[in-house]
């Protein structure tokens, strides 16, 4: 809870905050109301986020960057942030964007942080305000304006642009004298190799990041063939089939669990991160997937006792860094709007968002704000740098993408077939297009 001063701390980020969404696309357990009774009747403005556990004690870089800059708008506005926070305890639990969802349709907060998935869903209903007269649009990079925005309108606007990439413990491949993957026939073979030689499960995995692998092969060309906006009118069409463009990579998928390179198991009821980090950090297992921001900070892979690398997936162009765009956004019938659209105008300006880089060293949404990488993230920023990536989040195509995949992977991870998860994608086109299937 923020003090008079408007300092504040936090025991945790979420990939939303950046991250989040970190984390990645989804979070569950208990709501917490930090709002103070004896605030009432102070200008507030309500924000609804998620909270991502960590280590008692340890440092939170990415929340400590959120709280300077909304330090300034509390400072310029004259108004009280306060935070309301949805954490998952385990798998059982709710997600975190279905409990968004059901606060956002209720009008219960003004500003919310979003996963790509509810970015979506709340903007084709029309819960979420266009953002796009704020002046803090006007440098917005384009890759913003492209995955947020829904029927003519941005509704949602990041303070990061969140990069997922493989975390590779670069001293093991040097060890077994492998060179980094580049496409997933070269990634299979690192893990047979890595088995071989007696690492049972070479990659570490949870139930939120797998659908990055499916990504990158499943869009490589579309985003980087030069025709994109053909294949997306096409796919809107019907004319396309979204689960031809996936088939690949749910195959590469069944691969790695069909030859043990995954603990499917595990990963189907594990947290991001939570699971994974130890065996990661002790070299027991060379591969994990996370998040740009996830080797800024020690609570996640930021000190490592060997050389970490972060590369981009497997994919016929190569190492495919994957960008879901989460965003904050602020509701249509929010009881504080004005003051929320104000709130958000201070937090994502240029000065705003260049203390939030320089802190958390991350990739700003700004075409005018950038900060060095550190060493490990090189590999990932310079093909993002020229411009090779794909999105893991459009709103520019009918089907969303991050959470849909997110839940048929984990079908695939408790069994499902390939065949049956590419029929659920069909019936989501299908469903979007609104057609029936015969």
């Amino acid at each position: 809870m923020r003090n008079k001063q408007g300092v504040r701390r936090w025991t945790a980020a979420g990939l939303a905050a950046l991250a989040a969404l970190t984390l990645a696309a989804c979070g569950g357990g208990k709501p917490v109301n930090l709002i103070r009774p004896e605030e009432d009747q102070e200008r507030i403005v309500v924000l609804f986020s998620p909270m991502e556990k960590t280590e008692p004690g340890a440092e939170n870089v990415a929340r400590t960057a959120s709280d300077l800059t909304i330090a300034m708008a509390e400072e310029e506005l004259g108004v009280t942030v306060a935070y309301k926070t949805y954490t998952a305890e385990d798998y059982q639990d709710k997600t975190y964007d279905e409990v968004t969802l059901d606060r956002a349709r209720n009008d219960m907060d003004d500003l919310y942080l979003l996963n790509p998935d509810t970015v979506l869903i709340l903007g084709a209903e029309g819960k979420l305000r266009d953002l796009s007269g704020l002046s803090c649009t006007e440098n917005l990079r384009d890759i913003i304006r492209t995955a947020n925005t829904v029927d003519g309108k941005l509704v949602a606007i990041p303070q990061e642009v969140v990069a997922y990439g493989l975390f590779v413990n670069k001293s093991l491949f040097d060890r077994y004298h492998l060179a980094l993957p580049e496409t997933p026939e070269e990634f299979l073979e690192c893990c047979r190799v890595f088995q071989e030689n007696g690492i049972e499960t070479p990659v570490g995995a949870n139930r939120w990041w797998l659908e990055t692998f499916v990504f990158a092969q499943a869009y490589a060309d579309l985003y980087n063939g030069g025709n994109t906006e053909a294949e997306i009118a096409a796919l809107n069409s019907g004319e396309a089939r979204y689960s031809d463009y996936m088939r690949p990579g749910f195959e590469f998928l069944q691969t790695m669990i069909d030859r043990g390179y995954i603990d499917a198991e595990l990963a189907s009821v594990s947290e991001a991160i939570e699971a994974e980090r130890p065996d990661f950090l002790a070299g027991k297992t060379p591969i994990v997937m996370a998040y740009w921001g996830a080797a800024n900070t020690d609570t996640a892979y930021g000190k490592t006792d060997f050389e970490m690398q972060v590369i981009g997936f497997p994919s016929s162009r190569g190492q495919m860094p994957v960008m879901p765009i989460t965003g904050y956004a602020v509701g249509t019938n929010a009881e504080h709007a004005e003051d929320a659209m104000r709130v958000l105008d201070v937090i994502l300006s240029d000065q705003a968002l260049q203390v939030y880089a320089e802190t958390n060293r991350v990739i700003s949404p700004s075409r005018n704000v950038s900060v060095d990488c550190v060493p490990a993230l090189r590999p990932l920023s310079d093909r993002i740098e020229e411009g090779v990536y794909v999105l893991g989040s459009n709103a520019g195509m009918k089907v969303e993408q991050w959470g849909n995949t997110c839940l048929i992977v984990r079908e695939l991870l408790n069994g499902a077939t390939v065949d049956e998860g590419m029929e659920a994608f069909d019936a989501l086109q299908d469903a979007a297009l609104g057609e029936t299937p015969d």
